[in-house]
């Protein structure tokens, strides 16, 4: 499906701001010390924010993974973003899944408070690629 330009602009400010909110809320359960839904909530608004990168690019992926490959191609080898920030949005995705469905294991404050500045720094550093095409 082929997006108009109005339409794609929507698309792109829409998930700038949930990923906006969707870090807020990761800040807000890092209060109360739940660790694995601080992760979900980290990665979600690294996801959102990665998605609307490609949708401003015209890049479409189908799940989690294609965003993750897209991202990579067109964006992490071509230097665009640092080869550091694309290894933590594969790490964030890797620790969501291990915090969403991993039986007998839970993220601990070690584990996840240290990636709450790092997704910040990826997430603005998206924006500001993003703010500036």
């Amino acid at each position: 499906m082929s997006l108009t330009s109005d339409e794609r602009e929507a698309i792109v400010t829409f998930r700038v701001q949930k990923a906006k909110d969707t870090f807020a809320e990761a800040e807000g359960i890092a209060t109360l010390s739940y660790w694995n839904a601080v992760i979900n909530r980290l990665y979600y608004a690294c996801f959102y924010m990665t998605s609307a990168l490609l949708i401003q690019n015209n890049y479409s992926a189908q799940t989690h993974s294609g965003v993750i490959r897209l991202f990579g191609l067109h964006f992490v080898k071509t230097g665009i973003i640092s080869k550091e920030a694309g290894k933590l949005y594969s790490k964030l995705f890797e620790l969501r899944q291990t915090g969403d469905y991993d039986d007998l294991f839970n993220l601990t404050e070690d584990d996840v408070k240290p990636m709450i500045p790092l997704a910040h720094n990826f997430m603005n550093e998206l924006q500001t690629l993003i703010s500036a095409q």
